[in-house]
Order: structure tokens, then C-alpha cells, then sequence
């Protein structure tokens, strides 16, 4: 079992920006692919950005690419997105979620069904 933990949402200007964190406790943090998801209202939940295992490869929505970095610090267990230059598009809520499987390609990084375990989520509003 993980358990999964986000913090750092809150409300920012467009323009502005932010850096979610999610912690994880149970089973060794370095062992799992790790992703960002997002759930705007009324829409499905998506990808934001993921990363395998190793931290050798990171994937981007096409939506966040060149303004979103994610990164993990597995001493800390801990995963990271730092937001830049945030819209009112990107308001959501944020999900980490760890992944049991070795996930490599974009397809498995990208698909919210690879990911085994969520954390409850944490509210990111930007306002206009």
C-alpha cells in the first residue's frame, strides 16, 4: 500500500505560480512511476505529467509543456509539479497518483488506468 498525500494548491493570479507537492508513505516511493492528473468541473480527469521510475523520463500534456516541471526527490518521497505562467484553463483539481508497473512509454505514462494508487486531491484556482 502507498498512501499519497498533495499539498501547495490555493488561489493565484494568471500568470502566476505554484509548486504542488505530494508525499508518499508506505512502500518505497523510488519504486513507482509517478504522475500528475487534473479534473477541471464537469470534464473527465487528464494528464498533466508524468515520470518513470528512475526519474529518466518525463511526459507532458501538450497543454502544460514549457510552463509545468515535475520531479521527484525519493530521500524525501516526495513528488513535485512547479506551475509557471498558470491560466484560468489550467483550474483544477490536482491528483498525484503511483504507479506499480514499470511504466516507459507515453502511452502507459499518459493512461489514468496504469496508475494503482491516488492521493485525495488538492484545489489549484487561477483567476483572471
Amino acid at each position: 500500500q502507498v498512501q499519497l498525500v498533495e499539498s501547495g494548491g490555493g488561489l493565484v493570479q494568471a500568470g502566476g505560480s505554484l509548486r504542488l507537492s505530494c508525499a508518499a508513505s508506505g512502500r518505497p516511493f523510488s519504486n513507482y512511476a509517478m504522475g500528475w492528473f487534473r479534473q477541471a468541473p464537469g470534464k473527465e480527469r487528464e494528464f498533466v505529467a508524468g515520470l518513470t521510475w528512475t526519474g529518466s523520463r518525463t511526459v507532458y500534456a501538450d497543454s502544460v509543456k514549457g510552463r509545468f516541471t515535475i520531479s521527484r526527490d525519493n530521500a524525501k518521497n516526495t513528488l513535485y509539479l512547479q506551475m509557471n505562467t498558470l491560466n484560468a484553463e489550467d483550474t483544477a483539481v490536482y491528483y498525484c497518483a503511483a504507479s506499480t508497473d514499470s511504466l516507459t512509454t507515453y502511452i502507459q505514462i499518459t493512461t489514468t488506468g496504469r496508475y494503482d494508487y491516488w492521493g485525495q486531491g488538492t484545489q489549484v484556482t487561477v483567476s483572471s
